[in-house]
């Protein structure tokens, strides 16, 4: 689950995917009428949480491609960042206005559970990308990454690179005010696969402070939060380095923290040696992990989500069938590989020259 610079591709998409509403006519344009295969254009909303992380940029460019293909009237929205339910709110307030057959939203947190069921309650279908809601079935089905399974990657390969040294832990996870699935799973999968005991797998911070993982001793240093940002995730690192100058593992709930976390590090002089882990597998992020500055991190899918859900949402509006869960999931399961250049036994993963192929942003 945030802001990166210098891409020229996603200032371009940008230029688009404003904050606010955009609409984006498929075939038969604005007027409604059949396209090639003969099927009236159907109208769906994609709400991403902000236009500015290349993660949802082009989780956009991904339902625009499909709203192309699939004859579909897409109208994209977003937050104004990480975090802002009321924008969500009121697109899902224009989308059951426009009569819109359905939704795509990344929800920002529990505060637009109710406009979701108020959708739902007016007949659209509401499909949750990347970040499941809590509880699962506030919408009719997710599309997402196992975040707790990629959490859990990063976490057994960290353990794995250790070798038995003991582990200083900064936790930089996305809020502190708020609770949202992706945080906390992506939080405490990395502690599961690390072989560190948690409490209660839906709330980040209440793990042991001190303890033994899967090869040694470990110290949690701090749970802090980024807001998935750059900027936030050097606070939260020049935070956790105030309490501990000896952190040497760095969780990072995506790569843009992890970048922000790397520049802290580096302004402090203590950047060699420790090692950072994020989820994204975005293509900057991957050239990250290519220069050594994340050591590995965990690769999802967002074009693949949004495409799925347009063509999920077409399909229903013109008689299909719904889509269903994953087996022994609540959502259906778009995929994770982990990436890294130093392989660790056990742990599946790819190296950053494949991950370069199938990255995003």
């Amino acid at each position: 689950m945030f802001p990166r610079v210098g891409r020229t591709r996603a200032a371009a998409l940008l230029a688009i995917a404003v904050v606010g509403s955009t609409v984006i006519s498929a075939c038969g344009g604005d007027t409604g009428e059949a396209g090639a295969s003969g099927d009236k254009a159907v109208s769906v909303s994609l709400i991403t949480k902000n236009s500015t992380n290349p993660f949802f940029v082009s989780m956009q460019e991904g339902a625009k491609k499909a709203a192309q293909a699939e004859n579909v009237k897409l109208t994209v929205s977003a937050g104004k960042e990480d975090g802002d339910e009321a924008s969500q709110v009121q697109a899902i307030e224009d989308a059951i206005a426009r009569g819109d057959k359905g939704i795509l939203i990344t929800p920002n947190g529990p505060g637009v559970n109710a406009a979701i069921k108020k959708a739902r309650d007016a007949g659209l279908y509401v499909i949750a990308l990347d970040t499941p809601p809590d509880p699962a079935d506030t919408v009719d089905i997710t599309f997402a990454t196992d975040n707790f399974k990629a959490g859990e990657l990063i976490g057994k390969w960290t353990a794995a690179q250790l070798g038995g040294k003991p582990a200083t832990i900064a936790l930089l996870d996305l809020f502190n005010d708020k609770v949202v699935s992706v945080d906390y799973n992506r939080d405490q999968g990395f502690l599961t696969g690390m072989g560190i005991d948690t409490a209660d797998k839906k709330k980040n911070g209440d793990e042991a402070k001190t303890g033994n993982y899967s090869g040694g001793s470990y110290a949690i240093a701090c749970n802090e939060p980024t807001n998935g940002a750059e900027d936030g995730g050097r606070t939260a690192m020049e935070n956790c380095l105030s309490k501990n100058p000896n952190i040497n593992v760095v969780y990072t709930i995506n790569e843009p923290a992890a970048v922000g976390a790397h520049k802290a590090l580096q302004a402090a002089g203590k950047a060699q040696g420790v090692l950072v882990v994020s989820v994204d597998g975005g293509c900057d992020g991957v050239r990250q992990v290519k220069d050594g500055v994340i050591g590995a991190t965990s690769q999802q899918y967002p074009l693949k989500m949004a495409e799925l859900g347009v063509q999920s949402i077409a399909k229903i509006a013109r008689g299909g069938e719904k889509p269903q869960v994953t087996s022994g999931l609540d959502f259906f399961d778009t995929g994770v590989n982990l990436v890294t250049d130093k392989p660790a036994p056990g742990v599946d993963s790819i190296d950053s020259a494949a991950g370069a192929q199938s990255c995003w942003g």
